[in-house]
C-alpha cells in the first residue's frame, strides 16, 4: 500500500483538491437525501442509517470512498443551521470564507503552545485578540473553545487574584458559571433572583451588603444575552454596584457581545467596559465555525496567574533571547490557531459588514416577535432584545407544547428550542441565519400551528 498524501506542505494542496470536490459532493448529496433543516426518523432513524454507512469502523482494509460515504451520512444526518426552519440553538450557519480559512489551518496544523509550532499565527493571535480587547476597552484576550471556557476561566483568574473568591450570579446566568464554581473547588454560588428574566438590582444589592465582610473577595457574574431568552442584565447598574462594594465584576456576553460591531445595537452593551473579565464567543454572532471563543481581560496582569514553565517549550533562556512564550495564553497544551478564520473574517467583512449581519438577524426577530403578535393563535413572551423569540400556541398545555416540539423534530420539519419563564414552557426561535426571509418566518409559524393539538 502506498504513503497517503499529506494535507500540508509543497504537495498539500495537489493532494487536498480532488479530495474537496469529494468532500463538496457528498455534502450536497446528503442534504439532498436530508431535505430539510433535520433528519427524519429521531434518533433511531438516524442511528441506524450511520451505522449503515459505516459498517466496520476498522475494516482489515480500507476503502477509497470512504470520505465521500462517511461525509454524505454526517451531511444527511446533521442539523443544518443554513436552513431557515433550524433556529433552535445558538447554533450559526458558518460563513464560507470563514469555514475556508479553517481548512488552511486545518491543513498547516500549528500547534499554540510553542513559537517554533507556530510562528506566523502565534504573532496573529497576539493582533487579533489585542484587537477584539480594545473593541471592549481592555488590554489582552485569551482564545478559548467557547462561552462555558471562558467563564471557567474568568472564575480561575478571580480565584488567583482574591483567595477564596467567591460567585454571585443571577438565576438567569449560564449553567458554566456555577459547574465551573464546583469545578475550582469554590464555595457555593449566591444565587440573585432574576424574575423578569435580568437580576435584580435590589437583590444584588441586598447580597453584596450581607457579604460585604468578604469585600475584595467576591465576584458579580452579569449576563449579556441570556441562553432562554437572549435578555441583557443591566449592566451599567450592576457596575455601580461593584464598584460601590468593592467586587470584581465578570460579564458572560458570550451571546450578546457580536452587538458591539453593529452601530445600531452596540449601545445595548453599555457598561461591559467596566469589567473585569469578558466572555465573548464568535461561533454565534460571529457566524464562525466552533470554536471561536475568547475571554477579555481588562488588567493583563491577572493573565500571570497562567505562567507556566516547559522546558521543551518555553525554557527560560529561549524566552530571554526572545522567543514568545505561548503556553501562559491558556490552560490547554495542543490547541487550533483558531484565530485564523476570525482574523479573515474581521478583515473580509470589516465592522460594517459584521454590523449588517447583526443588524439582520436583529431585524428578523422583530419580524418574527411581529408576526406571533398579530397571530391569534399564539402567545408572545415579550419583544425580543437580542436574536430570540419566545411564543407558545395560545391556550395550550405544556405538554402540547412540549409534543408540538418534539414531533417536528421527529418529522425532521423544523427545530426549535424550549425554555421555561414563569412557570410555562415556551418555544425558542434563535434566529442566526442573516439569510432568512419573511416568509420563511411565516412557514415556521404555520408549521407550528399545524402540528398543535386542537
Amino acid at each position: 500500500m502506498s504513503t497517503p498524501p499529506l494535507a500540508s506542505g509543497p504537495e498539500g494542496p495537489g493532494a487536498l483538491r480532488p479530495l474537496l470536490d469529494t468532500v463538496l459532493d457528498a455534502l450536497r448529496d446528503g442534504g439532498e437525501a436530508r431535505g430539510g433543516p433535520l433528519p427524519a426518523g429521531g434518533p433511531e432513524g438516524v442511528a441506524r442509517r450511520v451505522r449503515d454507512a459505516v459498517g466496520d469502523v476498522l475494516p482489515e482494509q480500507g476503502t477509497e470512498d470512504a470520505l465521500h460515504v462517511l461525509v454524505r451520512a454526517l451531511a444527511e444526518g446533521a442539523a443544518d443551521p443554513a436552513h431557515p426552519l433550524c433556529a433552535a440553538h445558538l447554533h450559526c450557519p458558518p460563513l464560507a470564507v470563514a469555514t475556508a480559512a479553517d481548512l488552511a489551518a486545518s491543513a498547516l496544523n500549528p500547534s499554540m503552545d510553542s513559537w517554533d509550532q507556530a510562528p506566523a499565527a502565534s504573532e496573529l493571535e497576539a493582533l487579533v485578540t489585542r484587537a477584539l480587547a480594545q473593541e471592549i476597552g481592555a488590554d489582552d484576550a485569551l482564545v478559548t473553545t467557547g462561552g462555558t471556557e471562558s467563564n471557567q476561566l474568568a472564575l480561575l483568574l478571580a480565584r488567583e487574584a482574591h483567595a477564596g473568591v467567591r460567585l454571585i450570579h443571577g438565576a438567569n446566568a449560564h449553567h458554566s458559571l456555577p459547574r465551573a464554581a464546583w469545578l475550582l473547588g469554590l464555595p457555593d454560588p449566591v444565587v440573585v433572583p432574576a424574575p423578569a428574566g435580568t437580576m435584580d438590582l435590589a437583590a444584588l444589592d441586598e447580597a453584596l451588603t450581607e457579604l460585604q465582610g468578604l469585600r475584595g473577595s467576591l465576584l458579580v457574574a452579569a449576563t449579556a444575552g441570556t441562553t432562554d431568552a437572549g435578555l441583557i442584565d443591566p449592566l451599567p447598574d450592576i457596575a455601580d454596584l461593584c464598584e460601590a462594594h468593592g467586587t470584581r465584576l465578570h460579564i458572560d456576553a458570550a451571546y450578546g457581545g457580536g452587538l458591539l460591531f453593529s452601530d445600531h445595537h452596540r449601545g445595548k452593551l453599555d457598561g461591559l467596559d467596566r469589567a473585569h473579565t469578558v466572555t465573548l464567543d464568535l461561533h454565534k454572532l460571529g457566524w464562525q465555525p466552533v470554536a471561536a471563543g475568547l475571554l477579555v481581560v481588562k488588567d493583563p496582569h491577572d493573565l500571570d496567574a497562567l505562567s507556566h514553565r516547559a522546558d521543551y517549550l518555553n525554557a527560560d533562556d529561549d524566552t530571554e533571547a526572545g522567543l514568545p512564550d505561548l503556553l501562559g495564553r491558556s490552560l490547554r497544551t495542543t490547541r487550533r490557531p483558531d484565530i485564523l478564520k476570525v482574523a479573515v473574517t474581521l478583515k473580509t467583512l470589516g465592522r460594517a459588514g459584521l454590523g449588517a449581519l447583526v443588524d439582520q438577524v436583529c431585524s428578523h426577530a422583530v419580524e418574527l416577535a411581529d408576526l406571533v403578535e398579530a397571530h391569534p393563535g399564539f402567545e408572545l413572551y415579550d419583544p425580543p432584545t437580542l436574536t430570540t423569540v419566545l411564543f407558545r400556541p395560545a391556550e395550550a398545555s405544556d405538554e402540547a407544547v412540549a409534543a408540538v416540539r418534539r414531533t417536528l423534530l421527529h418529522e425532521g420539519r423544523a427545530v426549535l428550542g424550549r425554555a421555561l419563564l414563569d412557570d410555562r414552557l415556551w418555544l425558542k426561535a434563535t434566529l442566526l441565519n442573516p439569510h432568512t426571509r419573511p416568509g420563511d418566518l411565516a412557514a415556521l409559524l404555520k408549521l407550528v400551528e399545524g402540528h398543535t393539538p386542537r
